[in-house]
């Protein structure tokens, strides 16, 4: 048996030693894909991919010549059974095996953001709904049931989560992120990647980094950010998944930085992920990303310059498939890079596929003898508590809710259309409509229906009155009757997620202001001037405007991309059978202008009397969200009001449920530096927990807050704990704050190295 062969063996043994029998050409085909994809079909249901039809690559015969890196979504690029899946992966695997001087299998990816994107598996709940739950425990399971669904078809890695921080809330893939604040997505995001890889599926960071701060929030535009807002607000959630989670993958950014794209920044691939951070997986491309630097970027000449540019920065894998590194051999003859880049790179990959165990003797392609249930009533039951744990309870000052009623309006485009539950990743928005003949694949229940059983007793109408992007207006009046006639209105208005233009969320599908869309807003006006108690739902993927209904709408609903199980879980949260306990993670938009900005801001970007006629606070804040129960926060204790820069503080609150029913609070820490040699934001979350309470119940949560989690970007552009007077607020929204802990940061200043503290201790007394 040759060493590299011999699962018994040291890795990084075995890689050396099947890198000394390579050649250059085997080399290159390790950092390479294909796939299997129907070219001549036209997208007219949306692409699957960015660009799809404009790129175009060799063939199996030629890209897997001398082996081949990955194979890209075998199950999510059509709709196939698990079964068939299986089947395709196996006669790829034994193909890619047969042409490959050693033997060698690809690495199988999917997407996974919404669950295994593939015909027939549960569809979860968008990432921004993730966030809604402020529960990494509870993501964290559900994405150890995605792993483990993947891992069961012989998937390898999963090309989820989203580390991106929402700056703009018009950019279309708001949706595909956890929220706006870099602590709640490091966390949230962190508890995915070990759950995903607990079950044995590499795990995959995007977009690393930047993306998110597009300007404008248009997909793919420029980013203009400088050193403060780079290292303390995008890259801290990356940091996190990599050091704290262990992440095995990273994938580039579409966008340049300052004039450099991320696809080939050697200061982000190599110097911040690898030299400074210690990441020693592989760093794959967004599609075509290499391709983009010769196609869209225009920093090369062609493509040979394209993928030594790329390579050469730290890239590892260029996906979905081989292209721009086809002409890396002629990159080395040219000079353009160098062979020892080329052989680092294909160690990385190496040694991902040993831990596989693709390069063992013994290796088999999954078989499939076995029915492989990927919509199982355990992925539903996780389906349920992700949606219900993530519905927003904004407003409710009327006590209309538990809703109590005889007849019920419910009106909306939202009401009869389940796709709207579902992000632009999930299967059935993602590649079904290029199959209208088929069905889902999985049962959902819409709103109407599920509002039916939610309230058998009652009479239930439904009226459409307008669609989400129609501009007709000539069914607002029947809705209006309908409201009429009825004792309690249940206007639903929203989103419904598409790729590139193809909805109103989604990858593309930029808003150039937060009204919503279409004539939805005309709807929702026409219900509240009937003087029908009016209660409004928002399904939607990104904050929309509310503040010129909030005032009159009796109760305001807002539910993220509830995924399939959504329906339920709204339509339980209305009657009173679920208890809301979801917080928001981007702020509701008071106007539908003027800021596109998130609540990280200093004093000049937040409002400001005389400054400028336009106030940028949100209608409902970060953090925000309502409970059928009350909860009240007391007891703030503080170990010490003098805190070294290279110490550490506790503090501890207690929370009481002080109503009639069982509910979970999300207790919320605040850092506010009074003082700073760089202009500091007004607050920013450094903790939180999510406690759970029978009524009647106290709790008391300490959190140990190091002083590393108190530093920022100085005025070197060093990492530094200053000096100075400081703040914890504690409260549950990010504007709910009454307890506040004054403390000074004493002893000099300090240069924080790397490795800091990223996370504080929380425990529960």
């Amino acid at each position: 048996m040759e060493t590299w062969a011999d699962p018994d063996r040291p890795v990084d043994e075995r890689v050396e030693a099947l890198l000394g029998q390579m050649t250059l050409a085997d080399m290159i085909g390790q950092l390479g894909a294909f796939w299997p994809r129907d070219k001549s079909e036209k997208p007219e249901g949306g692409e699957v991919a960015p660009m799809e039809s404009v790129m175009s690559s060799g063939g199996f015969d030629e890209v897997s010549q001398d082996g081949l890196g990955h194979l890209t979504r075998v199950f999510g690029t059509a709709p196939v059974t698990p079964e068939e899946g299986l089947d395709g992966l196996a006669r790829l695997q034994s193909a890619v095996v047969e042409r490959s001087r050693f033997g060698i299998p690809a690495i199988a990816h999917e997407e996974c953001l919404t669950g295994l994107t593939a015909w027939r598996a549960t569809v979860y709940p968008a990432a921004i709904a993730w966030g809604a739950t402020f529960d990494p425990d509870l993501v964290g399971e559900m994405a150890n049931a995605i792993g483990a669904d993947m891992a069961a078809l012989g998937v390898h890695q999963g090309l989820s989560p989203l580390m991106d921080v929402v700056r703009d809330y018009r950019w279309g893939r708001v949706e595909e992120t956890i929220g706006e604040d870099p602590f709640l997505v490091g966390t949230v995001g962190t508890a995915y990647v070990k759950g995903l890889q607990a079950a044995g599926v590499d795990a995959t960071l995007k977009h690393f980094v930047g993306y998110s701060a597009s300007r404008a929030g248009r997909n793919h535009a420029p980013v203009s950010i400088g050193t403060r807002e780079l290292e303390d607000i995008l890259l801290p959630p990356f940091e996190m998944a990599v050091r704290e989670g262990q992440v095995a993958s990273v994938m580039n950014s579409y966008s340049d930085l300052d004039g450099v794209p991320a696809a080939a920044s050697r200061h982000l691939l190599t110097h911040v992920l690898r030299e400074r951070w210690g990441f020693t997986g592989t760093v794959v491309s967004d599609y075509w990303s290499v391709s983009f630097l010769h196609a869209m970027h225009r920093v090369v000449g062609d493509l040979t310059e394209a993928g030594a540019l790329s390579l050469a920065a730290g890239m590892d894998v260029e996906l979905p498939e081989t292209g721009a590194f086809a002409h890396l051999e002629d990159a080395v003859q040219r000079g353009l890079v160098s062979e020892s880049d080329i052989r680092e790179a294909t160690r990385r990959v190496l040694r991902q596929k040993a831990r596989h165990g693709l390069l063992d003797a013994d290796w088999a392609p999954v078989a499939a003898d076995q029915a492989v249930d990927l919509d199982s009533e355990r992925n539903r039951d996780l389906a349920r508590r992700m949606a219900e744990e993530s519905i927003v309870l904004c407003a409710n000052d009327s006590g209309i809710l538990p809703l109590r009623a005889g007849r019920i309006a419910v009106v909306g485009p939202i009401g009869p259309d389940a796709l709207t539950f579902l992000g632009c990743y999930s299967f059935p928005n993602h590649v079904m409509p290029r199959h209208p003949d088929l069905d889902l694949g999985i049962e959902i229940t819409n709103l109407v229906d599920a509002l039916g059983a939610e309230f058998s007793g009652s009479e239930v109408t439904y009226r459409r009155g307008v669609g989400i992007l129609d501009p007709d207006t000539s069914g607002i009046a029947e809705a209006v009757e309908a409201a009429k006639a009825a004792e309690v209105a249940i206007v639903t208005v929203g989103d419904k997620a598409g790729m590139f233009g193809n909805g109103t969320s989604g990858e593309g599908c930029d808003a150039v202001d937060l009204r919503l869309p279409g004539a939805q807003a005309d709807l929702v006006e026409a219900v509240l001037d009937t003087g029908t108690p009016t209660v409004l739902v928002v399904v939607s993927g990104r904050p929309y405007s509310l503040g010129a209904f909030a005032d009159r709408a009796a109760a305001v609903v807002q539910a993220f991309m509830p995924g399939a199980e959504g329906g339920a879980a709204i339509a339980g949260v209305l009657s009173g059978r679920v208890n809301p306990s979801g917080k928001l993670p981007v702020g509701i938009p008071n106007h539908p202008g003027g800021q596109p900005g998130t609540y990280i801001a200093p004093p000049l970007g937040w409002f400001s009397d005389g400054v400028s006629n336009l106030d940028p606070r949100p209608l409902y804040p970060f953090g925000h969200g309502q409970s059928y129960t009350t909860f009240s926060l007391g007891g703030l204790h503080l170990s010490s009001d003098e805190v070294p820069t290279d110490g550490d503080v506790e503090l501890s609150v207690t929370v009481t449920n002080g109503g009639d029913r069982e509910g979970a609070e999300v207790v919320q820490v605040y850092l506010s530096d009074l003082t700073g040699q760089v202009v500091r934001p007004i607050k920013q979350l450094v903790a939180y927990a999510k406690v759970r309470l029978a009524a009647g119940e106290s709790r008391t949560v300490t959190f140990g807050l190091h002083s590393d989690l108190m530093s920022f970007t100085g005025l070197d552009e060093s990492r530094i704990v200053e000096p100075g007077a400081m703040e914890l607020r504690v409260g549950t929204s990010s504007e709910d704050l009454p307890l506040v802990a004054p403390f000074v940061l004493t002893g000099a200043l300090r240069t924080v190295g790397e490795g800091r503290t990223l996370v504080p201790a929380v425990s529960f007394g």
